[in-house]
C-alpha cells in the first residue's frame, strides 16, 4: 500500500506539473495576442521613424524560433519593400505625420531595384513638402543610396561613406577538391553557365569573367546616375573613380570627405541629429531623457493604415530566395508551397494575377510545379503579369514565362537561362584510404549510380543528355512564351546573365516598371477600372512570429551604433560563412537538375542566410576559418 501511495502521488505531481505547463503556455499566448500587434495609441503626430535595422527585402523569413535559440544570436531584422513604400506613401498625404526620420545605423542593404524604390516613395513625401532627414555613422552602397533622397543627410563625425560598386571576387574549390581526392562531376548547359565552375575551376571562365564584366559595368552606371539624380551637388566622379585623393584631401577623415563631396548635409552626433528633428516635429512630452520627439514607427504605422480591400481582387504571388522542392518558405520559394498558395487562390475568382520574382532561381523541379500552377490561373483567361525585382534569373526567369506581360526595372538581373547539376564522386579518395571496390554487372548502368566507385562512361553520358534535355525544355518554354524561335532562344541563353535594359532589347522582358506597373497594366487589361485591390497570397506573419520578432531582435530603440567604417566593412563575414556553407551544400546535398544563377550578385544578409550561417557546414566553416 505503501508503495502504490508513493506512485499516486508521483502520478499526481506529473498531473500538477503538466496543468502549471499549460497555464503558463495559455498565458504566454494570451500575453501574445495582447501585446504583438501595435495600439492605436501607437500611432501619434510627428514623425514617421523608419528604423531600419536590418536588410530590405522583399518577402521576409518567418523566424525558427529553436535556431534563434541554439545559435545564441539575434536573427537579422527584415523589412518588406513594399511595406515600407506603403507607409512613406501613406505617410505624405497625412497630416498627422510632418517629418521622416531614417535611421540607417544598422542598415545592412537590400538590392538597387528595392533602393531606388524606396527612394521613389522618399521623393513623394517630400513633393508633400515634408522632410526626410537620414542619420547613420557609417553609410555604404545601399545606404547612400537610400539616404540621397533625403532632404537633409546626416553622418556622424567618426564615421563616414565609402562607396565600393558591384562585384567581388568568389572562391573556386577545385584545388581543395583535389587534395581531397573528390571528383565533382559536373554536367551543365550553356557557355557562359558558371554556377558549377567553382567545383570544376580555380577561377573564372574567360564567358564568365565577360559576362560579369558586363554585367556589373551596367549596373554600375546604373547606380551613378541614380545617386546623381538624386543628389546633385554630390562629385560622384570624385568618390568613385578617385577614391584614394578624395579621402587624403580631408586628411583621412572620411565623414568630412563626404561632407566635401557632397555625399551628406550635417556633421553631427545622434544627440545632434535629434535635436534636429526636435526642431522640425516638437519635444515629445512623455518621454524621459533630452531631444526625444514624438514619432510613430513603421509597425505600428501600418497597422493604422492597412491596404485597401474594396473591389475586385488581383493576385500577387511572391517568389523570392532560392527556389527549392518542398514546403520552404517564406523567405524562400519553396515549390510545393507556392503551387499550393496559387491553387488555393482559384477558389477565389482572381481578377488577375501578378508573379513577383526576386529570385536567382533554383530546382527546376520546384520552378516547373511554379510554372504549372500559374498556368492554371492563365487558363481561366484572366491577365497574367510578372514584376522583376533584383533577381529574376534562370528558375527565376522559368516562372515568369507563363506571362502576358514581363516588367522589370533597368537594375533587374534577368537571364541565365541554362541548367546544370553537379554530384561528387569519392572513388579516389576511397583508394587514398585504402578502400577498393569490385562487382558483376549485368548492364553498364548496374549498381549505377555509386559515389564511392565512381560512375561508368555511360551513367556520364545519360545524365549529360539529360540535362541537354531540360535545357531544350528551358528554351522551348522561352520561345513559346516570348514568340521567339529556338535558335533566337539560344543566341541569348547558354546561361548568360542580362541587366533588365538589355533583356528588354533583346525581348526578354516587355516593359520598365515596378510592381504598381504590373498591377495598373493587369487592372486595365481586366477591365476594372479603379475597382479593384491587392490581394497578396499567402499566410500573414502569425502573432507568434510577431512576439518572436520583437522579443530576439527588438525595436532598435536601445541598440548601440551601428559601427563606423571599418567595422561596416568587416560585417560581412556572417555572409562570407553562409555562402561557404551554401557552395559546401550545393554539392554535397541532395538536388537535383538546377537552374541557379552564380553570376548574380550575393543579396544582403537575410534571416534565411543567418538561419544557414548556424548549420553544421557552416560551424565547420567557422572552426576553419577562426
Amino acid at each position: 500500500m505503501q508503495f502504490a501511495g508513493k506512485v499516486w502521488r508521483l502520478l499526481v505531481g506529473i498531473k500538477d506539473g503538466l496543468v502549471l505547463v499549460f497555464m503558463l503556455l495559455f498565458f504566454t499566448a494570451l500575453f501574445a495576442v495582447l501585446t504583438a500587434r501595435p495600439s492605436p495609441a501607437a500611432v501619434r503626430d510627428g514623425a514617421l521613424l523608419l528604423d531600419l535595422s536590418g536588410a530590405v527585402v522583399e518577402e521576409r523569413t518567418e523566424i525558427d524560433p529553436i535556431a534563434a535559440l541554439l545559435s545564441g544570436t539575434a536573427p537579422v531584422g527584415e523589412y518588406q519593400a513594399r511595406d515600407v513604400i506603403h507607409a512613406l506613401d501613406e505617410a505624405a498625404g497625412d497630416e498627422r505625420i510632418s517629418a521622416v526620420v531614417l535611421d540607417l545605423d544598422r542598415f545592412l542593404g537590400g538590392g538597387q531595384v528595392h533602393m531606388q524604390a524606396i527612394g521613389e516613395a522618399l521623393d513623394r513625401v517630400r513633393a508633400a513638402e515634408k522632410p526626410v532627414l537620414a542619420y547613420a555613422t557609417a553609410y555604404t552602397d545601399d545606404g547612400m543610396l537610400l539616404a540621397a533622397h533625403a532632404s537633409e543627410v546626416w553622418v556622424n563625425p567618426l564615421g563616414g561613406a565609402v562607396i565600393a560598386g558591384p562585384g567581388g571576387e568568389r572562391l573556386y574549390y577545385a584545388g581543395l577538391l583535389d587534395k581531397l581526392k573528390v571528383n565533382a562531376r559536373v554536367y551543365k548547359v550553356g557557355e557562359y553557365k558558371s554556377a558549377v565552375e567553382p567545383y570544376s575551376r580555380a577561377g573564372m571562365s574567360d564567358p564568365a569573367r565577360e559576362n560579369a564584366r558586363a554585367l556589373y559595368e551596367t549596373l554600375w552606371e546604373e547606380y551613378r546616375a541614380n545617386l546623381k539624380k538624386a543628389r546633385p551637388a554630390a562629385d560622384v566622379a570624385r568618390i568613385t573613380d578617385q577614391p584614394v585623393a578624395w579621402i587624403e584631401a580631408a586628411g583621412g577623415d572620411l565623414a568630412t570627405a563626404a561632407l566635401q563631396a557632397g555625399l551628406v548635409d550635417k556633421l553631427g552626433t545622434r544627440a545632434d541629429f535629434e535635436q534636429r528633428v526636435v526642431e522640425l516635429v516638437g519635444e515629445d512630452d512623455w518621454a524621459e531623457g533630452p531631444n526625444a520627439y514624438p514619432h510613430t514607427e513603421l509597425n505600428a504605422w501600418l497597422e493604422d493604415n492597412p491596404l485597401p480591400d474594396a473591389g475586385r481582387p488581383i493576385g500577387v504571388i511572391t517568389v523570392a530566395g532560392e527556389i527549392v522542392d518542398g514546403d520552404a518558405g517564406p523567405g524562400t520559394a519553396g515549390g510545393d508551397r507556392i503551387a499550393r498558395l496559387l491553387d488555393d487562390a482559384l477558389e477565389q475568382e482572381l481578377a488577375g494575377l501578378v508573379v513577383r520574382v526576386d529570385s536567382p532561381g533554383g530546382s527546376v523541379l520546384a520552378s516547373e510545379l511554379i510554372r504549372d500552377a500559374i498556368l492554371r490561373h492563365k487558363a481561366r483567361d484572366i491577365p497574367i503579369a510578372v514584376s522583376m525585382a533584383n533577381v529574376a534569373a534562370s528558375g527565376g526567369y522559368w516562372v515568369s514565362t507563363p506571362a502576358d506581360r514581363i516588367f522589370a526595372e533597368p537594375e533587374t538581373i534577368t537571364g541565365s537561362i541554362g541548367i546544370f547539376a553537379v554530384i561528387p564522386t569519392f572513388e579516389e579518395t576511397a583508394a587514398t584510404a585504402g578502400v577498393t571496390s569490385d562487382g558483376v554487372r549485368t548492364t553498364p548502368l548496374s549498381g549505377q549510380p555509386d559515389l564511392i566507385a565512381g560512375f561508368t562512361p555511360e551513367t556520364d553520358a545519360i545524365l549529360q543528355a539529360f540535362i541537354e534535355d531540360g535545357y531544350e525544355d528551358f528554351l522551348d518554354r522561352v520561345g513559346e512564351a516570348r514568340g521567339l524561335t529556338r535558335e533566337q532562344v539560344d543566341a541569348v541563353g547558354q546561361g548568360r546573365v542580362w541587366d533588365g535594359g538589355t533583356a528588354r532589347q533583346l525581348r526578354l522582358v516587355d516593359e520598365y516598371g515596378g510592381i504598381e506597373e504590373a498591377l495598373a497594366w493587369t487592372a486595365e487589361r481586366a477591365e476594372l477600372g479603379s475597382d479593384w485591390h491587392v490581394l497578396y497570397l499567402g499566410e500573414a506573419p502569425s502573432t507568434y512570429d510577431t512576439l518572436l520578432r520583437q522579443w530576439l531582435i527588438g525595436d532598435g530603440e536601445e541598440a548601440g551604433s551601428g559601427g563606423d567604417v571599418i567595422a561596416r566593412m568587416t560585417q560581412s563575414r556572417s555572409a562570407f560563412v553562409a555562402r561557404i556553407a551554401a557552395d559546401a551544400d550545393r554539392l554535397l546535398g541532395t538536388r537535383g537538375v538546377q537552374a541557379y544563377c552564380l553570376a548574380c550578385p550575393a543579396p544582403q544578409p537575410t534571416a534565411a542566410q543567418d538561419r544557414a550561417a548556424t548549420g553544421w557546414l557552416a560551424r565547420i566553416v567557422q572552426l576553419v576559418i577562426g
